[in-house]
């Protein structure tokens, strides 16, 4: 099975990346995901249901111990390709 996590961090911080967003994006790059895409306002990430998972686990508990206050999640099943 493969899955898309979509996830923001929060309190924002518009002139400077708050440390809960610097570890989020470090646990996502850092796992072997097949796609990352980063961005100010929101991040995305696809692979194999267990990496994908284990990001977001690893995600969630390094980010609130770096200052989060809010994480939110959205996971979604996504079709295997074809081949």
């Amino acid at each position: 099975m493969r899955l898309r996590v979509e996830f923001t961090t929060e309190p924002f911080d518009l002139d400077e990346a708050p440390a809960h967003a610097v570890v989020a994006r470090e646990v996502v790059e850092g796992a072997a995901l097949d796609s990352v895409d980063v961005g100010p306002f929101g991040n995305t990430a696809e692979g194999g249901a267990d990496v994908v998972l284990a990001a977001v686990d690893a995600l969630l508990r390094r980010s609130l111990e770096a200052g989060a206050t809010r994480v939110s999640f959205q996971v979604n099943v996504i079709a295997e390709a074809e081949g």
